[in-house]
């Protein structure tokens, strides 16, 4: 399967007690096409863009993509005419990274 885009969609909890960031989300590949695949991103902990480098590791593992070492998921997609598209939702509460689908 050729990967012609990647939407990457992320929710964000942050616990006030703990003061620690988490999030969940889902990866799409082909986003509307015949093609299209969804993977999940677990709920873990990570805060800022985090979830870009956890989507890149799972893409990586999954054999959607072959970034160099280093290379970030952004300069991957530009080289490789590869439209990428990310959000992050925030103040999410923690049963909606849980209920993750």
């Amino acid at each position: 399967m050729k990967t012609k885009t990647i939407d990457i969609n992320a929710k964000e909890w942050f616990d006030k007690v703990n003061g620690n960031s988490y999030f969940a989300g889902t990866i799409t590949l082909n986003y509307g096409m015949k093609s299209e695949k969804i993977i999940l991103l677990p709920f873990q902990y990570g805060y800022g863009d985090f979830y870009m480098q956890e989507a890149k590791a799972v893409l990586t593992e999954h054999n959607h993509v072959s970034c160099e070492y280093m290379q970030g998921l952004r300069r991957y997609c530009k080289e490789n005419n590869i439209i990428l598209r990310s959000t992050k939702q925030r103040n999410c509460k923690k049963r909606e990274l849980k209920n993750n689908k």
